[in-house]
């Protein structure tokens, strides 16, 4: 069993992924109205990255018989009326994210607990990666967006990410 301090963040960092995927969803709900698939496509991967995120910590929270408790998942509250609102929001909420992870970090490593921390350093990669995919992405909107024409490629751009599963490997 997990420490329960660890254990607490984990279980309520599993019910902030969903969150996240939630939102996410919002947004790629958004840009499917604004007849920018490609943006959607983004977001809709995005989406099944959270999923897969809630479901490793599901995993590794019931590989130490830690019960999971699944709370309500609250109702995305962006307010997004231009293309950019997403991607600012987006980038906001893997800033908070990465703050969440380091948290659960934090308390691993003051209860010395070696494994979580191991486990958790494939999420610290991953949020330096988020924040960096985030962040590109608005710079390339600040840049190109502005023209129909650019926007239309940053779209084509978008559309062209595929998922690819995590390699985090458990057990």
């Amino acid at each position: 069993m997990l420490n329960e301090k660890v254990k607490d963040l984990l279980n309520d960092q599993i019910n902030k992924e969903l969150y996240s995927a939630y939102l996410y969803m919002q947004f790629a709900n958004y840009y499917e109205e604004k007849g920018l698939s490609g943006f959607a496509n983004w977001y809709n991967i995005q989406v099944q990255e959270e999923k897969d995120h809630a479901m490793l910590m599901r995993q590794y929270m019931q590989m130490h018989g830690d019960a999971i408790v699944l709370e309500a998942i609250a109702k995305p509250d962006a307010v997004l009326k231009e293309p950019m609102d997403a991607l600012k929001a987006g980038f906001a909420h893997e800033q908070y994210v990465t703050g969440l992870i380091n948290n659960i970090y934090s308390a691993a490593y003051d209860v010395k607990d070696f494994g979580t921390m191991q486990f958790l350093d494939w999420f610290v990669k991953e949020q330096v990666e988020e924040e960096n995919n985030a962040s590109t992405l608005i710079q390339k909107m600040e840049l190109f967006g502005g023209d129909p024409k650019g926007l239309y490629m940053l779209d084509q751009e978008c559309a062209a990410r595929v998922y690819t599963a995590p390699s985090l490997v458990l057990g």
